[in-house]
């Protein structure tokens, strides 16, 4: 009888790097429960709060990123690379995987370069469609590169490519015949066109002062708005505005994003990968804004990706303040282009990532 695989799965850092990487996890125990997981992490983020509570055990790196801003503080990062290199080597010693994943983040450099180092093969979950320094860098020693756009082969040697998507959390896109339970949901029309703003459960200070900026607006159109402000902003912005017009829902937080999802007519969003996977099984019109604040400027390439498929309308953040809301008021008065966006955005779709990339680490496995 086959023992059960061991699979180490490293990365993380950000929302966009560990719902992927539990979403792998859950389908490889749906094909095998037996199948044995340990994630490695780094110390202080998220993940090390975020894994565990999914039910999955962590080790945690004292690795950083590199500081674009600050020299002085890189001055450790040789120290804390080489300590975090070492220490995977430890964990793969000790863990004896069958293959390891990198979705991504500070923890899966050391960990895969180890990998690499100790021949257990590796796949790589690059989600944007820009790649970060660290999938380029130890791309060409994976086994399997699975990625959510096309273009990669400028990136990646392309006889390791496949296009899986990106895993996506399935309960936040089953919206099917949920329109009115959510309407009812957040106390809103039936009758009245509906936005949903979202930047993200700690918020994006553009949309926000977007929507303050043109909230009179959107009340003189009659247009509903369910407004997720992230909890960085929310005590601000509700000792502002308080209970400023019913249409307006404000929340520090969605929990059901099905429902907002369902509610919605147009949708105005940050350009994460994680996100974007989502608003195509979702397929809703949708107003990208990309945040200028990340590696590579990932969000906007990302943004450009779906603008470039009649997907997506694009709002620059520098331009959000003035343009964003006219632009949403300009969208929900244009059926047609509404349907246009619609069909264009579905047809992208992936909504079984998490299975594909699992059977191809399952598949990297067999073959070692």
């Amino acid at each position: 009888m086959e023992s059960p695989k061991r699979i180490i799965i490293s990365g993380g850092g950000t929302g966009g790097h560990i719902f992927p990487a539990i979403a792998i996890a859950n389908a490889l125990k749906r094909i095998d429960p037996a199948t044995e997981i340990l994630f490695v992490g780094a110390n202080g983020r998220m993940e090390m709060e975020k894994v565990p509570a999914a039910g999955y055990k962590i080790i945690g790196l004292d690795i950083q990123g590199i500081q674009r801003k600050s020299i002085w503080k890189n001055l450790m990062f040789p120290i804390k690379l080489y300590n975090s290199v070492y220490r995977s080597r430890q964990i793969i010693k000790d863990f004896r995987p069958d293959a390891a994943v990198g979705v991504g983040g500070y923890a899966s450099g050391p960990l895969l370069y180890a990998a690499s180092l100790m021949d257990v093969p590796y796949l790589i979950q690059e989600q944007n469609s820009y790649a970060g320094i660290t999938n380029k860098w130890l791309g060409s020693k994976a086994k399997r590169i699975c990625v959510a756009f096309d273009g990669m082969k400028k990136f990646f040697p392309a006889d390791k490519i496949i296009k899986t998507g990106n895993p996506i959390r399935k309960d936040s896109v089953d919206i099917e015949g949920k329109r009115l339970q959510a309407i009812e949901s957040f106390n809103l029309s039936p009758n009245k066109q509906t936005i949903l703003v979202t930047g993200g459960s700690l918020g994006a200070r553009t949309l926000n002062n977007s929507v303050q900026f043109g909230i009179d607006k959107l009340i003189a159109a009659d247009i509903q708005v369910i407004w997720q402000t992230g909890k960085f902003y929310y005590q601000t912005i509700k000792d502002q505005l308080g209970d400023y017009h019913p249409n307006v829902k404000i929340m520090e937080f969605v929990n059901r994003m099905d429902l907002a999802y369902a509610a919605a007519d147009v949708i105005i969003s940050r350009a994460g990968a994680g996100t974007i996977a989502e608003l195509c099984v979702v397929k809703k019109p949708v107003i990208l804004v990309p945040s200028p604040n990340v590696a590579e400027d990932h969000q906007t390439k990302n943004a450009l990706a779906l603008v470039g498929e009649q997907a997506a309308e694009f709002v620059a953040d520098r331009d959000a303040e003035v343009k964003l809301i006219d632009k949403a008021i300009e969208l929900l008065n244009d059926k047609n282009r509404q349907k246009i966006l619609s069909d264009n955005i579905g047809k992208m779709a992936m909504p079984n990532a998490d299975e594909v990339i699992a059977q191809e680490v399952i598949q990297i496995t067999n073959n070692n």
